[in-house]
């Protein structure tokens, strides 16, 4: 598939969320929550692979990255509340979510 289709569905989500979150903070997330962008990939795949064992295991490794991904969320919230410099609170869940991927790919991918 060419990579403009690519990059055009990618780009599209990005800017509809950006856009619903002008009125509505809550639709804006749940698109956001919704895994668009990772069942387009998914066919994007399908269509470039036909392997259904390929998408068998990005799926399975793909809920192994999400889960610690989900704290650092909750972090970033916390310490957007608390009035933390935006990027200041991005940088520091962006990290705990590298550090936490890369445990999860060490320890937890190995015994799979």
């Amino acid at each position: 598939m060419p990579y403009l289709i690519k990059i055009i569905i990618a780009v599209a989500i990005i800017v509809a969320a950006s856009e619903l979150s002008k009125k509505s903070v809550t639709l804006a997330a749940i698109l956001l929550a919704m895994p668009i962008v990772l069942f387009a990939s998914f066919t994007i795949i399908w269509e470039e692979s036909h392997d259904a064992q390929k998408i068998a295991t990005l799926t399975h490794e793909t809920v192994l990255f999400i889960l610690p991904v989900i704290p650092f969320l909750f972090l970033l919230s916390w310490l957007l509340k608390h009035n933390i410099n935006y990027y200041l609170s991005l940088s520091i869940s962006c990290i705990g979510i590298a550090i936490a991927t890369l445990i999860v790919q060490k320890f937890v991918l190995n015994n799979f």
